[in-house]
């Protein structure tokens, strides 16, 4: 198998049953993983809630290493849509030309210093520096503040020792704080300053708000923004031709973005907690228990995607969740195809071959299931 392929892990459960029960820190979790079934408790939000105790409908549960609610993520409507409309305009900024020309130049100069060396790691030297230094521009902060997030490694709440570390929240929860200070005393024009700023419902937001919506732009786009350059890189390092192919008929890049994302969907899922006793499918579900929302099975539904488990670069009809579904979309997601965007711009213009010299994969195991979402190590020359 190619060190860029991705299988599809769920597929003969999804078949067989359309469901897939694990177990998490003894809080049960039943996966949903047809497309159809996806979509439909996703938008079923009076069964299905996201504004459980906080931290409880991430999987893995949250909740022993983090106390504040994640804004708009761990809220329903209609307080949802409230904070949601209040925070669109800035996380739609990456549409702007000016934005888009900077988050450029940052991937080129990342390349330019990759294809000096030798060889490099791409999880750590190239997708988490890309992915801080695009952080700043998200935020409107200082490039050098994407030293000390790059400290953090690829993902804010997990470390190589253990899958949930406290320390590493407390370390965000930390920053938070200090951040939201430096903006009290002397406030600019960062995300933190205007949140400090805004008029919500006659009032201003709390400490805690804030910190749960800077909270959620942290955690949210980190590990999965890594993993999705680095896939792609692998990616192309097996389908030159692919990248050729993009290179003569531009046109086709949003189509790229969307079907890299939908192949490689690099957040498996996300949970919900049932408000009262109802079913998924033909499956019993208690109320007070948790399902969650299949995206990497869904995204692979061949009842809804034609050769699902093939990269298609010009899928013309792609429906896929891999930013989630009905009103809890990504809020990051045009951040996130932005970057991918530049990512194929970048390696189109400056490079010409990626030679994969070592990768150890890395995979998730939820139940019997064993699911590769992207490489602990991606060593590469580029040329």
């Amino acid at each position: 198998m190619e060190k860029s392929e991705f299988s599809d892990a769920f597929g003969a459960i999804r078949e067989q049953a359309g469901v897939h029960p694990i177990d998490d820190q003894n809080d049960p979790v039943l996966m949903v993983l047809g497309h159809k079934e996806v979509r439909k408790c996703a938008h079923n939000w009076k069964t299905f809630q996201s504004a459980a105790q906080p931290g409880r409908i991430v999987v893995p549960s949250e909740v022993n290493i983090r106390s504040t609610r994640q804004i708009p993520f761990e809220v329903d409507p209609p307080m949802h849509g409230a904070y949601r409309s209040l925070l669109e305009a800035w996380f739609k900024r990456p549409n702007e030309q000016s934005y888009q020309a900077a988050l450029k130049t940052q991937l080129e100069e990342a390349f330019q210093g990759a294809k000096n060396l030798d060889q490099l790691e791409v999880v750590r030297m190239l997708a988490l520096p890309i992915q801080s230094k695009a952080l700043t521009l998200l935020l409107n902060m200082p490039i050098e503040e994407a030293d000390i997030w790059i400290s953090w490694g690829t993902h804010v709440f997990r470390s190589e020792e253990t899958a949930l570390d406290d320390g590493k929240a407390n370390t965000l929860d930390d920053y938070l704080d200090q951040a939201i200070d430096q903006a009290i005393e002397k406030p600019g024009d960062d995300l933190f300053s205007i949140l400090l700023a805004l008029d919500f419902q006659g009032r201003k937001l709390s400490r805690e708000e804030i910190k749960g919506v800077m909270n959620l732009t942290f955690a949210g786009g980190r590990d999965t923004v890594i993993n999705a350059i680095t896939n792609t890189i692998a990616y192309f390092s097996s389908h030159p031709k692919a990248l050729d192919a993009l290179k003569d008929a531009p046109e086709k890049m949003g189509r790229a973005v969307e079907e890299l994302v939908r192949y490689f969907s690099p957040l498996t899922h996300m949970g919900r907690v049932a408000t009262e006793d109802t079913q998924v499918g033909e499956q019993a579900v208690a109320a007070d228990t948790r399902i969650s929302l299949c995206w990497a099975s869904a995204n692979r539904d061949p009842k809804v995607f034609e050769k699902p488990n093939e990269v298609v670069l010009d899928r013309k009809i792609n429906p896929h969740v891999g930013f989630g579904f009905s009103h809890h979309k990504c809020l990051g997601a045009t951040h996130a195809r932005q970057v991918l965007r530049t990512l194929l711009e970048v390696l189109i213009e400056k490079v010409e071959k990626i030679e994969i010299v070592e990768a150890e994969e890395k995979i998730e195991t939820w139940g019997v299931v064993q699911r590769k979402v992207g490489f602990e190590r991606l060593i590469v020359r580029l040329k």
